[in-house]
């Protein structure tokens, strides 16, 4: 019963180790960009493998100089009380898990659904994903997506987090960052995003492969024009700060 024992202080030491060493990082963003992410390292190896001078966009936009309008829509699109929860929309994952269920019962016998453990995701969610970890899906790495979550949101401010998410989420086949999309598609500066631009990228997120490349569309594919009327339509209704404690307890 020893080595049984040996080998789970050994892979508790792992696990609190990995998890230092998380914390660590985070700590270093309250000052410094990060360089890259898990996801997007993964794409390039993906889409270049050892050639590193293929086509890969990337560029970092501070946060102030990025357009109120961009804001307002990714919140819509994504996230819309990003800046009032704590990181986590427990309703939202509790109805993405019954979605799930439903979805892993409705599909053959001995057979895996792909399409489980979507959904629910906030903004700091999908930055945890992205920045630490594979696209593979399973519980395992659901947990860990929440302890990095959790770190995320203790260290980090929600404009920070914010900054980071706009400067590192994909808006298409090789692009990365909201500077990197804004000059892709439309030649101009995220500081002058105009309200249809704004929303217009932030339909793209849930898909934007295929927002950028017609050859990465599947059937039953987003309708983004729909999604772009609907960010439209909320973009004033969202808050680009923490609500004021006063407010908080009038509703």
């Amino acid at each position: 019963m020893r080595w049984i024992t040996y080998i789970v202080k050994c892979l508790l030491a792992g696990f609190i180790a990995m998890q230092i060493y998380f914390a660590v990082q985070i700590a270093l963003w309250i000052s410094v960009n990060p360089s890259s992410t898990a996801f997007q390292r993964a794409e390039r190896w993906r889409l270049c493998s050892w050639h590193w001078a293929c086509s890969v966009q990337s560029q970092w936009t501070p946060y102030d100089r990025i357009s109120g309008n961009l804001k307002r829509a990714v919140l819509v699109s994504e996230d819309d009380i990003f800046f009032q929860h704590k990181g986590v929309r427990v309703d939202d994952m509790q109805k993405a898990w019954e979605k799930n269920q439903q979805r892993q019962q409705s599909s053959a016998p001995g057979s895996r659904s792909k399409t489980a453990l979507r959904g629910g995701s906030t903004i700091t969610q999908q930055l945890a994903k992205n920045l630490f970890l594979s696209s593979e899906q399973n519980y395992f790495r659901k947990g860990q997506e929440l302890i990095i979550t959790g770190l995320l949101e203790v260290t980090l401010s929600k404009q920070r987090l914010f900054e980071i998410y706009l400067n590192s989420v994909e808006w298409g086949e090789g692009i990365f960052g909201i500077g990197a999309a804004a000059s892709h598609y439309y030649g101009i500066s995220p500081a002058n995003l105009d309200r249809e631009q704004a929303a217009a990228l932030a339909s793209a997120l849930p898909a934007p492969k295929c927002f950028d490349k017609q050859a990465y569309c599947y059937r039953g594919s987003i309708h983004y024009a729909t999604r772009q009327d609907f960010i439209l339509e909320n973009m004033d209704r969202v808050a680009l700060a923490p609500l004021p404690a006063s407010i908080k307890k009038s509703k």
